[in-house]
């Protein structure tokens, strides 16, 4: 029984080194926003990263190579406004990572039908039309996978203090964060692409994404360690308060958006169990 045993494991060994070595290449575009853009500029991080979650999926499934299609800051908006001149290359697997910076430009998030019906560059709905259109007209085989924005804590950029945003607690032009997550889900549904919902992923929760913020409390003028929700209701001085975020506070992301290697690790995995089946 224990000789049946050991023979079966080393089957098994055996048939994963094989699929190592037989599985077909394949190339990644992941188009997104400075979320994706960081897998490659850790000194704009201040060096709070060590690697993005492009080169942890890499790791983990080697034979596939991404490229990274990240620009700091756009909108799906920019990005479908922009698509052919970025460059975009014919690959086996495209990832759009892409809609928190559309929610807080204030642009509206339309309406499914403004995806159906090809409506134009007005809305998050007819943006990712035009960008699933496009990569489609690259290779009508390719996997297409959906990421919904992460919700937000307060932003504070770590080189310009007065570069900074509220949290995803709060509409922004009418709108919640989480309206935008749901067209990118519901379009998924409409194309039968999988999508993966990082805005209700309970590890990546508004009370997960940072430890505490830390402020002055207006009363005593001293600096005190606030949790959410609580710092949502203590203002921040970008002229004269010191960052909020010291390296204590990091948590799943290090700034309040952007994810810090704990929060990449885990976009990875979800990553991983779907681009594995391919």
């Amino acid at each position: 029984m224990m000789y049946s045993k050991r023979l079966l494991l080393l089957l098994v060994v055996l048939l994963s080194v094989f699929c190592s070595f037989t599985q077909k290449p394949l190339t990644w575009v992941a188009i997104g926003d400075s979320i994706t853009y960081l897998n490659e500029h850790q000194n704009e991080t201040d060096h709070r990263i060590t690697k993005g979650y492009m080169t942890r999926v890499t790791e983990k499934l080697p034979y596939i190579q991404y490229i990274n299609q990240g620009h700091n800051g756009w909108t799906a908006g920019r990005i479908a406004q922009s698509i052919d001149q970025l460059g975009i290359s014919k690959a086996d697997i495209y990832t759009i990572f892409l809609g928190t910076n559309d929610w807080w430009a204030g642009r509206p998030v339309g309406q499914l039908r403004d995806y159906q019906n090809n409506t134009g560059n007005a809305t998050l709905y007819g943006s990712f039309r035009i960008i699933i259109d496009k990569l489609r007209s690259l290779n009508p085989d390719a996997r297409i996978v959906l990421i919904t924005p992460m919700q937000r804590a307060d932003f504070v950029y770590l080189f310009n203090y007065k570069n900074n945003a509220f949290g995803s607690y709060q509409a922004k032009n009418g709108q919640q964060l989480e309206a935008f997550a749901q067209a990118i889900d519901s379009i998924g549904q409409l194309e039968r692409i999988p999508v993966i919902d990082l805005f209700h992923t309970r590890g990546l929760r508004l009370e997960k994404l940072i430890k505490y913020k830390r402020l002055k409390n207006p009363d005593t003028g001293q600096y005190q360690n606030y949790t959410y929700p609580a710092y949502t209701q203590v203002p921040f001085n970008p002229e004269t308060d010191e960052y909020p975020y010291p390296l204590d506070a990091v948590a799943q992301t290090y700034d309040g958006l952007h994810p810090s290697d704990k929060g990449y690790a885990l976009i990875s995995q979800k990553l991983v169990k779907v681009l594995r089946k391919y």
